[in-house]
């Protein structure tokens, strides 16, 4: 990929990176002149060592950090300018799982994955059921009166990725959301999103394991040591 090309705008793109840089400290770059576009129900795969900026670009995208050079687009937004009102907005429209997953350990299963559809006015009767019929897709209905620190790694995970789609979200970012799980139910948790993705949400997942990139066979763009070293349909097994 040339260092001066920019992303090819689409009508359908939901988010756009313009020769997106960030750096932490001077001379030092956790991502340098990154430029791509992810549509609407387009599934993407985000690999790369560890430390080559995957997470970075993930928060950027979220608004949880602001770049440091160039420009992002999301959902029509750019959000450098959008400000901290307007972020909560923004974020309402964005499904995320995270690494270390942000829980509330306080709040119940049900109640976790409920506060997405508080924030937008869901009525308490579609809510429960809605919660319900999501918990019992990732196996966690059974779970749902218990609070987070009392589920293992694996559920916890789980509980994650039913909060991130609940809302039906127009993208859905994930960052290694399969880490913790077994080979069943990783596929089981893979098809949700990749159902997501049939449905018009534009999802981006991070992930080291090839098996699964090969298996889904999707859009993968690679990043190394900051930059995007390779982005285009997976074909044939990944070295």
């Amino acid at each position: 990929m040339s260092r001066g090309e920019g992303p090819v705008v689409s009508a359908g793109a939901l988010v756009r990176l313009f020769h997106v840089s960030k750096s932490y400290l001077a001379g030092s770059w956790a991502l340098r002149d990154v430029s791509l576009e992810l549509e609407k129900g387009e599934f993407v795969f985000l690999t790369g060592p560890s430390g080559a900026g995957k997470s970075t670009l993930m928060r950027l995208i979220f608004a949880g950090e602001q770049p440091s050079e160039g420009q992002i687009l999301v959902l029509g937004r750019n959000v450098g300018r959008v400000g901290p009102a307007g972020i909560a907005p923004l974020r309402r429209r964005i499904g995320v799982v995270f690494q270390d997953f942000k829980l509330l350990p306080r709040r119940t299963v049900e109640e976790n994955v409920g506060i997405a559809l508080d924030v937008v006015g869901v009525a308490e009767r579609e809510k429960r059921a809605r919660v319900f019929a999501m918990l019992k897709r990732v196996g966690l209905h059974h779970r749902r009166h218990h609070h987070p620190l009392s589920l293992s790694g694996g559920e916890q995970q789980r509980l994650a990725i039913a909060r991130a789609l609940i809302n039906d979200p127009e993208i859905l970012l994930a960052d290694e959301p399969t880490g913790n799980l077994d080979p069943d139910l990783t596929l089981e948790i893979m098809d949700l999103i990749a159902d997501a993705a049939a449905r018009g949400t534009a999802v981006f997942v991070a992930t080291h394991d090839h098996a699964l990139i090969e298996r889904y066979g999707r859009r993968v763009v690679r990043l190394e040591a900051g930059e995007v070293v390779h982005d285009a349909p997976v074909r044939g097994p990944l070295s």
